[in-house]
């Protein structure tokens, strides 16, 4: 028996039931329905309206990421009736703050802008009432909310309470007065946030923004590199977004185990490598002074005395120091090696940030 089908800007395109418009569009190579507040693999919501589309026979528009797909449905995505909602929706957005675009951290990568560039929404014909403030945050050491940029998607809430269930955000207030709020509207230092910067990476504008990469490049200026979390044996995947050799800021990448997912040292506690006192070199202390050596010294002058130790103390008076900083392979090695060379269990580490 055949999946039902339906038609899509003159497309006939099969689906899978339970499927939503846009899911079906996509998996038919149809990409031209805008999104804001979606974010899969986030439950839709189809709060931000931009995702609207013309059902034939049917009265309103409708969104398409939380609309299912029925059997012979005929779409149109860019209709002049969508197009007309779409920039009214987005004529709104720009409206409600302070959408600084030529200064703003997130310019090249805002969703917000894309789309008004796409639809060439130059000046809101709205404006903010007079005296119009917006909560400003940067009182702790990793994150930045300019509630002037946010758009109220909700990807940042559902990406805190869905993904990583640390349920440490919520929309609050309402009508023209709600906002995101952490615990009793409480700023992000003073309620259960963990810091794991998820809410960050899902912002699709620049109301929220990881503070120690601000002013340190544009997005078309970094470079990104996949690598893997050097903190526990999980093995999270991470995109480094590097310029000129210094790493500006991580994100999680969209890869197992993590899919997107950092904990608050993967995300931000890489500033060790860039740190001026950390050791780049072995350092032999030589007449009572810590001296830069080359590896073979180095590890000569470590095999020669842990040999001399062995035997004169025996195995067990000897002991290993793992770290935290390295992958879970070169951990296992480490104590592979105290067991089966050395001949001692005495290997422990240190998981401090």
């Amino acid at each position: 028996m055949s999946n039902p089908t339906i038609t899509i800007d003159g497309k006939t395109v099969e689906f899978q039931t339970g499927q939503t418009i846009i899911e079906v569009a996509r998996s038919a190579g149809i990409y031209n329905i805008p999104t804001l507040c979606h974010f899969p693999p986030l439950q839709p919501t189809g709060s931000c309206r931009i995702c609207v589309v013309e059902v034939e026979g049917w009265r309103t528009l409708v969104t398409a990421c939380s609309t299912a797909a029925t059997p012979g449905m005929v779409i149109q995505t860019e209709s002049e009736r969508v197009v007309a909602a779409r920039k009214n929706i987005i004529e709104l957005m720009l409206a409600s703050g302070n959408h600084n675009c030529l200064i703003c951290e997130a310019n090249g990568k805002c969703e917000l802008q894309a789309l008004a560039y796409r639809y060439q929404v130059a000046t809101p014909s709205y404006a903010n009432p007079p005296g119009t403030t917006y909560y400003y945050e940067d009182d702790n050491s990793m994150i930045v909310r300019d509630f002037s940029k946010c758009i109220m998607c909700g990807r940042c809430v559902r990406a805190c309470n869905e993904r990583q269930v640390n349920l440490a955000i919520q929309i609050g207030y309402r009508g023209s007065h709600n906002k995101i709020v952490a615990k009793c509207d409480f700023p992000y230092f003073n309620s259960d946030c963990v810091f794991c910067g998820t809410c960050v990476q899902a912002c699709p504008v620049g109301a929220l923004l990881d503070k120690n990469a601000i002013g340190k490049g544009r997005p078309w200026e970094l470079r990104v590199v996949r690598t893997t979390c050097p903190y526990c044996g999980v093995g999270c995947q991470i995109d480094l977004h590097v310029k000129d050799g210094q790493i500006v800021k991580a994100t999680g990448a969209r890869a197992i185990p993590n899919e997107g997912r950092l904990c608050v040292k993967g995300r931000f506690g890489l500033g060790f490598v860039h740190h001026p006192e950390r050791l780049t070199a072995p350092m032999i202390k030589k007449n009572g002074k810590l001296e830069k050596a080359s590896w073979d010294e180095a590890l000569d002058l470590v095999a020669a005395k842990l040999q001399e130790i062995k035997e004169k103390h025996g195995p067990k008076t000897i002991g290993g120091w793992c770290s935290a900083r390295i992958t879970n392979e070169e951990n296992y090695l480490f104590q592979k090696f105290m067991r089966g060379v050395v001949g001692t269990n005495n290997v422990d580490h240190c998981a401090r940030l």
